[in-house]
């Protein structure tokens, strides 16, 4: 079993990176941007303040509907939730429509009905799947996260920051499903009964505005304001912005992802299959390979202050080919960054290695 330190990304969680300039003039009372690949913190303006995210709540609904559903189950509209307030797709007690068509209906016409649907598909009622949404953040790291509803409606216990609204959606658009609905415009779904189907076209408006933009949500409340969570991809790099409480959110959201692409670079620091360093045991060679690319966005003065540190791992003989024997942390300037693990380049099979482990330290240090 491996064992690597947790204390570098406890250290990444709670620490923004505060040298980062970015536009000062943005409306929104709370701001985030990051980078999707690597998770890095590019700005925040009170990231971490606990705020309420409207429909933006949607995100989690998709992600466990996705994550406990197949997209071909049908699912049938309670009297609860044709009856919800607020945003609809004109839901019908009775009507009968596939995960993937409520789906849509979630992510682009922001039915609330839709999430009351799909949270009693996933668990039966809208208080199981509460308790559902509150676990799985905690699962993901979402401390300062709190659900009542599955489509956002206010209520006292019903918050997020916009930093860990970003690190649910970077979960979220690793999900291919997720990321083909949010990032569709327009989408026509069944609507039995009568002489036209449903037309939904997507409110957010960046994927016409905003060159590259993928997703994702938006939303309202009058307590919450304008909240918007976008995705927006150039030269192959992809970043997340979240704003909340922002009355100018699309001006804002074009300010925060041209800063992310103008004033950062994406550098690759390893890459899958890359000889990291070659250790020595009783005369024994063994290199270890970087298990996966990695690649961050960086400023170009931040180049120089890129630190890497190995940590071994705890395991026993065989040694075998592709076995995870540590795990290289990368930091820029103290910053965590992210890490990758380091596999056997080969295997030993060869007895009389029982102080292995104090070896491969000793190698490392």
């Amino acid at each position: 079993m491996k064992k690597f330190a947790a204390t570098v990304l406890i250290l990444f969680l709670l620490t923004p990176l505060a040298y980062a300039q970015a536009p000062d003039d943005l409306s929104a009372r709370s701001a985030v941007l990051i980078d999707s690949a690597s998770g890095r913190l590019l700005y925040e303006k009170n990231g971490f303040e606990r705020l309420p995210m409207a429909s933006t709540t949607k995100i989690m609904t998709a992600v466990l509907t996705l994550e406990n559903l197949p997209l071909t189950a049908k699912v049938r509209v309670s009297p609860v939730a044709a009856g919800v307030e607020g945003s609809s797709i004109w839901l019908e007690t009775g009507e009968e429509l596939t995960v993937e068509e409520m789906l849509y209906g979630l992510m682009l016409n922001s039915g609330n009905d839709a999430a009351v649907a799909l949270a009693e598909a996933v668990a039966g009622s809208v208080d199981a799947f509460v308790t559902l949404m509150n676990a799985r953040a905690r699962e993901l790291g979402l401390f300062n996260t709190s659900f009542e509803t599955p489509n956002g409606l206010d209520g006292d216990g019903h918050y997020t920051t916009a930093f860990d609204l970003a690190a649910l959606t970077r979960h979220a658009l690793t999900l291919p499903r997720f990321r083909e609905i949010v990032g569709t415009k327009q989408k026509t779904i069944p609507w039995a009964g009568h002489e036209w189907d449903r037309s939904l076209k997507n409110h957010n408006k960046l994927l016409w505005r905003y060159e590259g933009c993928t997703g994702v949500k938006t939303g309202y409340t009058k307590k919450a304001g304008r909240c918007l969570v976008s995705s927006a991809v150039r030269g192959g790099r992809e970043l997340i912005a979240v704003t909340l409480n922002a009355p100018s959110d699309w001006e804002d959201h074009a300010k925060l992802l041209d800063h992310g692409f103008e004033d950062f670079e994406a550098v690759p620091l390893t890459s899958k299959g890359q000889l990291w360093e070659t250790i020595t045991l009783d005369s024994e060679e063994i290199g270890l390979v970087c298990a996966s690319d990695f690649t961050s966005s960086l400023r170009a003065e931040e180049l120089a202050g890129i630190e890497y540190r190995t940590e071994a791992g705890d395991f026993s003989l065989p040694i075998k080919k592709g076995q995870t024997l540590a795990r290289l942390y990368i930091f820029c300037q103290g910053e965590y960054l992210g890490g990758v693990d380091l596999l056997a380049d080969r295997s030993l099979e060869r007895n009389g290695f029982f102080d292995i482990l104090k070896k491969i330290a000793k190698e490392l240090m």
